[in-house]
Parts: C-alpha cells; structure tokens; sequence
C-alpha cells in the first residue's frame, strides 16, 4: 500500500526594531512540530530591497529546519538499526 501525507508549513516574516528582517518556519507533521529560523541585515553600502532580506532569511530558516529534519531521520533511522528485528537501514547521502 502506498503511504501519503500531508505536512504543513508556515514561514513568517518580520523586520526587528533594529533592521533585521527575521524569518520563522514551523513544520507540522501532525505528530511533532520542527522549527528553523533565519534572518538577514542590509548592508548600509548596498541598496534596501526588503524582498532580498525576506529571501535571504527565509532560505536561511529552511535550511535550519532542514538540517533539523535530516538529523532526527537519521536519529530516527540509528534507532531502527539498533531496536529493530529487520535489514539494517542506511540513511541517505547528504
């Protein structure tokens, strides 16, 4: 049987009082909830394009939830290993 699901995701955006644009994602699985942050300051020689700092921040914020995810299937894959009747499972290259 083919396994399905369905995650949700929301990234929100914000400038600090001091400039920073700062980005905030939430992952939720429906079991457990992972959260990244990013953010992004304008350099004060280059030109203030607020849609580069949301950019910027919210990569940043994805690829913190991202190593986040990748560490707890590979957590999760070790535990299968050391638990499991079963083949040995292997996590994928990075």
């Amino acid at each position: 049987m083919a396994h399905t699901a369905e995650w949700k995701v929301r990234l929100h955006l914000f400038e600090d009082d001091e400039g920073t644009t700062k980005a905030h994602v939430v992952l939720d699985t429906g079991t457990t909830a992972l959260t990244g942050e990013g953010a992004a300051r304008c350099h004060p020689a280059d030109a203030n394009v607020p849609e580069i700092g949301d950019e910027l921040a919210a990569g940043r914020a994805m690829v913190d939830l991202a190593k986040q995810l990748l560490t707890t299937a590979e957590r999760d894959v070790r535990g299968l290993e050391t638990t499991g009747p079963g083949p040995a499972l292997r996590p994928a290259a990075l």
